[in-house]
């Protein structure tokens, strides 16, 4: 019995627990106090633990400026809900009732990132470095519910995603998603473009960003070097807007080729738009009928 509790001991974890007060989810870095000041959270319990560690580069030198920031992944901005799901108090048939969240700005993420994503993202930086792109071209590392984002700036999407596929200890060789997301006219650079890229050799999945304005939606087209991007790009651009530049046909797949606007864009109306063919109209939401 007394081996038995000594093997429990040596498997056992000895970091605190997430969200107690020792634990590095509640120390977030240094600029904790700056983030809580902005209306920040602190980590709950269960979240991923993250140590935060010091950026080499003095501060204000070039190395500094092309250095992807890593700061702050525990605390984020909090955010307000106005209205909320399962009204019955007015017609709204959507069920969201008004629904409206404030903008989500995702905070860059701490060192150690843990499990594979250190060593994948210094084999990444290297090949970044070896094929002459700048690492100012990754904007910022973001991890949240065990996936790794990486913001890169559009001018450089497509090496970056032929880096990602190309390179041995990479090899990123399946583009399985493009998409969009818009978050709404409150934010700077609020049309977003996610790739989501899977390498089969090292069975590894990460994601991709790229954000623009709405006043100059274009996106360099990867599908150069991800074939699978194609129908992708066009249903991005039919629904977003978003023109990706170089695309082989970059044409509507879901809407009419005459139809006015992108439906999945904020600024775009929740009904009241003429029913091509029969013309019937769908209303608003809050003017619909309710059945219940």
């Amino acid at each position: 019995m007394a081996d038995e509790n000594a093997a429990d001991d040596k498997n056992s974890d000895p970091k605190p627990a997430t969200g107690t007060p020792g634990s590095s989810a509640q120390q977030s870095g240094a600029d904790a106090v700056e983030q809580r000041a902005r209306g920040a959270q602190d980590a709950k319990g269960g979240e991923v633990e993250q140590a935060s560690a010091p950026i080499d580069a003095p501060s204000g030198t070039e190395a500094d400026e092309q250095t992807t920031p890593e700061g702050g992944t525990r605390i984020g901005p909090t955010r307000e809900r106005r209205g909320m799901f399962g009204v019955s108090d007015s017609g709204d048939t959507s069920g969201f009732g008004g629904l409206r969240l404030p903008a989500h700005v995702p905070a860059p993420a701490e060192r150690p990132f843990g499990g594979w994503f250190d060593d994948f993202a210094d084999e990444f930086g290297e090949a970044l470095a070896e094929r002459g792109i700048p690492q100012g071209a990754v904007q910022q590392i973001t991890i949240d519910r065990g996936e790794i984002t990486f913001y890169v700036r559009r001018e450089s999407i497509v090496d970056v995603c032929r880096t990602l596929r190309d390179e041995d200890g990479l090899r990123f060789e399946l583009c399985s998603s493009v998409s969009g997301v818009d978050y709404g006219a409150d934010v700077p650079q609020r049309l977003h473009v996610v790739y989501h890229l899977t390498s089969m050799t090292y069975r590894r999945r990460i994601r991709l960003e790229v954000s623009v304005d709405v006043d100059d939606p274009h996106v360099p087209s990867v599908v150069e070097v991800y074939p699978t991007a194609d129908w992708h790009e066009r249903e991005t651009w039919d629904m977003f807007g978003i023109v990706f530049d170089g695309h082989p046909a970059l044409t509507r797949i879901l809407m009419p080729d005459d139809w006015d606007g992108h439906p999945q864009r904020k600024d775009y109306p929740l009904g009241g738009i003429p029913v091509e063919y029969k013309g019937a109209e769908i209303p608003p939401p809050d003017q619909r009928r309710s059945y219940t």
